[in-house]
């Protein structure tokens, strides 16, 4: 064993992460002081970025298996089945800390990242989707970490030749220092073809493919585990570089070799680079490795064993292969210009064997690094349910208050935010960014699969409990809104700091509330992350479980969106309404209020309801759909006039009201149909137990609320586009 030319004391372990009594229990595992790479990589597995040694015990009380799911949590991403011996892939996952650090590379990043996870097991990526958060739109950092993300996802994912298509950019105090960036990916692969991480065989060759080593990214794992100082931004030497060209030629070689039978086992290294990843695969197949670090490809000198294992350099894989099949799979790499490289091997020595200029740099016990992780059963808090709202002022006239909301940081349109991205490249995307969920299709096929980015931050941090369950029923309704069925979801749970017994409470009552839903939905977890400590200076982020949906529509020429298709249509409202202003935009955007409980989420009326709709849509009687979410009927109405450039004379059930017009009461639908198909509609809805009303009828250029002042269709035009791109341009 080489000595470390640095003494390891606990101070020094307190460097890398580690706090006393986990390295004690480094002490004990090893029955000795780690070295330098030890301890290096002690830190980095042991993190909460990469061990969930807060969030464990919370996270396996989602449920997470139906018929339709080949994989659930645990592996690089979930997978389920879609028939036709078709399968899709997916995840979301967080880059936060790097992309408030360095903008554009952390977001770059973060979408390189999360297609790995999706190609490495045997998929092809074909959508981006991504959940942005961001501060104030006053603090002096938000505009320039708004251009940064946007064009560093842009950037990446138009590169790389994957289609940007849904997400969501909402603006709160909360995030001014430490802004959220959920990245998620969506694949297609052949369901008899999915490849995992367990290492196997033993005298199995392990390869490096990809990009070479540098120094980039070095404690990113353990960066992304702690909370923000005045002297986060001192950190950029953390946040790692990507290269969206390599990445494109990564995919292509990694899924010519998967069409051969060469490859036992493949890990994207992410986190914790070519440590995670070695330890993972080890672990996960009961083996050891050995690895010489003199074989890595690194694009710098002389860099060290500690240097090598916790770089955090993208778009490189590692891999096990079947013996003999190194020459194939280099003639591949090659082929793509990548660095190929035979670096190790698999042993039944349950060990971690480091060498590095012919000297062992680290000897390492596999099964006790993963099994012996800290598991911590931390306090929790819950967070106790808010005060009625009691009477709330109108803020003005509706057409006035409509204006001011359609206006708002969260309600303006988004497009100067996707027109960056390439949302039609590769010519399957069936429903673009800035409706209810997007679609895409599966090529070659008439299936196409609807995908949905949806969190309410401000519900979450009222009442977790309702906030969570609503967060994967918002999913749920986006998608159901298309025709789609919901199948399953992934989560990012973006939370402060879990030391804290609050921060805890509203962990555990948002899982609570996504259990709860996912089981009355049928719509299980199959992937995830966990994003701890985002909060600086002791101040964390609103807690935001961003769920990313997916569904599927067996043709997608029968799926709607929220335009209507013409004049003399009628508007359609499904659900109830009892006008809940509690935690609204209209509550927070018009009158500076963030009090009042969360709209309760009525799971089995949110099931009949979009049960209803989906039917209604498949039967072909539809025209549009569009839920009611922020901003209540009023804002749907209007986003679905300015989809259609067609204005409409609607009434508000129970007449005229600023908690009916702007309430967001949940499990709501507005459907445009064809007038002769009214009275059917509410028929069946009636025989049903489905609540359904008659709200008014599409056409002409002004949209009008039954009482009050009509509004031009230029006005709200106006009003709705104008905010994003007057803020950017300063």
């Amino acid at each position: 064993m080489s000595k470390s030319v640095i003494e390891i004391t606990p101070e020094v372990a307190a460097s890398h992460g580690l706090k006393a009594d986990e390295f004690q229990r480094v002490v004990e595992i090893l029955g000795r002081n780690p070295n330098l790479v030890e301890l290096g990589i002690f830190g980095a597995m042991w993190s909460e970025h990469c061990s969930y040694k807060s969030s464990k015990k919370w996270l396996k009380r989602l449920p997470t298996s139906a018929p339709w799911v080949i994989c659930g949590p645990g592996e690089n991403a979930g997978v389920i089945d879609i028939g036709d011996g078709q399968a899709v892939v997916f995840k979301m996952e967080s880059h936060n800390h790097p992309s408030f650090i360095e903008p554009y590379q952390g977001a770059a990043t973060g979408v390189g990242g999360i297609m790995r996870d999706v190609f490495t097991m045997g998929a092809r990526p074909i959508a981006n989707l991504n959940a942005l958060r961001f501060g104030e739109p006053a603090h002096p950092k938000t505009r320039m970490l708004v251009a940064g993300v946007v064009h560093g996802i842009g950037g990446y994912g138009n590169c790389v030749g994957v289609p940007t298509i849904g997400g969501e950019t909402t603006f709160h105090k909360s995030y001014n220092g430490n802004i959220l960036v959920n990245a998620m990916t969506v694949g297609l692969a052949r369901a008899d073809r999915i490849f995992y991480s367990a290492a196997a065989g033993i005298g199995n060759p392990v390869v490096y493919v990809g990009s070479k080593t540098g120094r980039d990214g070095i404690h990113g794992a353990v960066m992304a585990s702690a909370e923000f100082d005045d002297k986060s931004e001192e950190k950029r030497p953390t946040v790692q570089v990507g290269d969206p060209f390599t990445e494109k030629l990564l995919i292509e070689a990694c899924l010519e070799l998967m069409e051969s039978d060469a490859i036992i086992a493949i890990q994207d290294m992410g986190a914790a680079g070519l440590t995670s990843s070695s330890f993972e695969m080890a672990s996960k197949g009961g083996v050891g490795i050995e690895l010489d670090l003199d074989l890595v490809p690194c694009r710098e000198a002389r860099m060290t064993a500690y240097e090598i294992m916790l770089s955090e350099s993208q778009e490189r894989m590692l891999m096990i292969l079947k013996p003999g099949r190194e020459d194939v799979a280099r003639q591949v790499f090659e082929k793509w210009e990548l660095d190929f490289a035979v670096i190790g091997r698999v042993t039944d020595t349950g060990r971690m064997i480091l060498k590095k200029d012919g000297q062992v740099a680290a000897d390492l016990p596999v099964a006790p690094l993963a099994e012996k992780a800290p598991m911590y059963d931390r306090p929790v808090q819950m967070t106790p349910k808010p005060a009625p709202l009691g009477d709330v002022p109108a803020a003005g006239d509706i057409a006035d208050c409509l204006l001011k909301l359609l206006a708002s940081p969260d309600l303006s349109k988004k497009d100067w935010v996707w027109r960056q991205y390439d949302h039609m490249v590769m010519a399957d995307t069936v429903i673009r960014p800035g409706g209810d969920a997007s679609m895409v299709r599966v090529h070659g096929t008439r299936k196409a699969l609807a995908v949905t980015t949806d969190c309410t931050p401000r519900y979450c941090f009222a009442d977790p409990e309702e906030g969570g369950a609503q967060a994967v029923a918002e999913t749920w309704r986006n998608i159901t809104a298309t025709g789609a069925k919901p199948l399953a979801i992934t989560d990012c749970m973006n939370f402060g700091n879990p030391e804290r017994p609050e921060i805890m409470g509203q962990f555990a009552g948002c899982i609570e509330g996504m259990r709860k839903a996912c089981l009355a939905l049928d719509y299980p977890v199959v992937s995830g992350n966990v994003s701890l400590y985002n909060e600086t200076n002791g101040q964390g982020v609103q807690p935001t479980p961003s769920i990313g949906g997916v569904g599927l529509i067996d043709d997608w020429a029968k799926a709607v969106q929220i335009a209507p298709k013409a004049d003399g249509e009628v508007l359609v409202l499904i659900g109830e309404t009892k006008g809940h202003l509690g935690q609204s935009l209209y509550l927070r955007e018009l009158l500076g209020r963030e009090d009042g409980p969360p709209p309760p989420v009525d799971l089995s009326a949110e099931r009949r309801n979009g049960d209803f709709v989906r039917a209604e849509i498949l039967a072909g009687r539809v025209k549009a759909c569009h839920d009611v979410s922020d901003g209540g009927i009023a804002v749907a109405v209007a986003e679905m006039c300015l989809a259609a450039g067609r204005g409409a004379e609607a009434g508000l059930p129970g007449g005229l009201g600023h908690a009916v017009a702007f309430g967001e009461d949940q499990g709501r639908y507005i459907l445009s149909i064809a007038a002769g198909e009214a009275a059917a509609l509410l028929d069946r809805a009636a025989k049903s137990g489905v609540p359904a009303a008659r709200l008014g009828q599409v056409g002409g250029d002004r949209l009008t609320f039954q009482g009050a002042r009509a509004i031009s269709l230029h006005d709200l035009r106006r009003a709705h586009e104008s905010w994003l791109p007057n803020y950017m341009a300063g």
